[in-house]
């Protein structure tokens, strides 16, 4: 068995690279996207945007859900009358959630999610979920973030979600055992993997934030280590930190190495073995590893441009760089967490070209004169560059697939391969 990769190497990566800022015209869906995963995630959560009817096109045309299907979220439609200032819109607000609360029974955790109309009209839903909460408390606990469009990036919807339940979360004694809290939502079977694998390393317990039901929030303390399964969680890992949780820096678990450093992260915070954490990771690690070498074979040598959408852009550039062998054009990414992503950015080839925010034309200019081989960027400029010749990828398809762990890295190296495969078939 080979030996665990370390996280940082002798060679120089981008600690220091200067920077590319940019504020300028930014091309980005909103947070509300978040809705999506996290209705799935938390079973027994209700989302309800307080926000026009594009709010509601929106969800329900990004979520799928099928006509006979009981979904987990809704829009409270903000007319004329609202905006106008004609109606009450909390008393309006108040009747819709009785309604809600009476016909579904099962929700024990609503959150009222604002919007840009929200926003625009001054509607306190701090206050509301305060005063619906009073009145619906112990059975439905109420929360409220922001999902507006005025936010940096779509991802920011699970970041305001999560931190909104940090403070219901119970506070751990001050004599428990240590424990390990994984952040970030993650599909039911990538969490069964990584579940499995700490516990035949002996690392635990272990809680997943958020838990599948409003009942199972992990109880925090200073015994409390937090390991960020997704980069975009600044402000939930902040409110964690602050009541008394330790972070634990990593690699995120893109590919079969960020796999492999982010569980020795754990554990070496849990004293294991080298030898026992090669026992328990070994066979998944290899599999990655053989499965990586035929996706190489399609991408090594190719080069590739990331426009900052989802935050997932460092990670997933370390992956192809150093797993799949593709050239770095450019890495956009619309904000830098330089404390998150200081094991990344090591590791990232020296001299890669890094962009925080978004000046979308100057982008767009220098996306054309490099023509990569792939452009990873948002839906809104995928068509445009596809009807030039380029070939993209959606970089919301990498937040919607489960691209987590050593089991998903061919599928996450694939999501790469396709459109470039498409892309030959169509050319021959």
């Amino acid at each position: 068995m080979s030996p665990v990769i370390p996280i940082r190497t002798q060679s120089a990566g981008c600690d220091d690279q200067p920077v590319l800022r940019e504020r300028g015209q930014r091309e980005v869906f909103c947070g509300l996207t978040g809705i999506i995963w996290l209705h799935r995630k938390i079973q027994d959560a209700f989302f309800l945007v307080v926000g026009s009817r594009t709010c509601a096109h929106l969800i329900q045309s990004a979520a799928g859900v099928m006509i006979f299907a009981e979904p987990r979220f809704a829009t409270a439609i903000i007319d004329e009358r609202d905006l106008a200032g004609l109606a009450d819109a909390n008393e309006e607000l108040d009747r819709v959630v009785t309604r809600l609360l009476e016909r579904r029974p099962d929700i024990r955790m609503l959150f009222l999610v604002g919007s840009c109309p929200s926003e625009v009209i001054k509607l306190d839903l701090s206050r509301a979920a305060q005063r619906l909460g009073a009145r619906f408390s112990p059975n439905v606990r109420v929360l409220n973030y922001s999902g507006s469009g005025i936010e940096t990036t779509f991802t920011q919807g699970e970041d305001a979600c999560l931190a909104s339940m940090v403070e219901s979360m119970p506070v751990a004694q001050a004599s428990a055992a240590p424990s390990l809290l994984v952040v970030g939502t993650l599909p039911d079977v990538v969490e069964d993997q990584f579940r499995r694998l700490f516990g035949e390393m002996g690392v635990g317990p272990v809680d997943f934030f958020p838990p599948r039901d409003s009942g199972g929030l992990a109880p925090i303390g200073p015994n409390t280590r937090i390991l960020l399964a997704q980069p975009f969680l600044g402000e939930t890992a902040r409110l964690l930190e602050a009541r008394g949780a330790s972070r634990l820096a990593a690699l995120f678990p893109f590919g079969e190495e960020g796999t492999t450093a982010w569980l020795k992260a754990a554990a070496d915070a849990w004293g294991v073995s080298d030898e026992r954490f090669e026992a328990a990771v070994g066979p998944s690690r290899e599999r990655a590893r053989r499965a990586l070498a035929r996706q190489r074979e399609q991408l090594a040598g190719r080069s590739v441009f990331f426009f900052p959408d989802s935050q997932l852009e460092l990670p997933l550039a370390r992956f192809l760089s150093r797993e799949l062998g593709m050239s770095l054009v450019e890495v956009g990414t619309p904000y830098l967490h330089r404390q998150h992503m200081a094991p990344e950015l090591a590791l990232l080839p020296q001299g890669t070209q890094l962009s925080e925010g978004q000046d979308v034309e100057r982008q767009l200019d220098r996306c054309r004169t490099a023509r990569p081989d792939i452009v990873v960027c948002g839906l809104g400029l995928a068509n445009p560059l596809e009807s030039e010749g380029m070939t993209t990828k959606w970089s919301i398809e990498l937040v919607f697939t489960p691209v987590h762990g050593y089991e998903q890295a061919a599928d996450l190296a694939e999501l790469f391969s396709r459109p470039l495969l498409r892309r030959s078939k169509i050319a021959a």
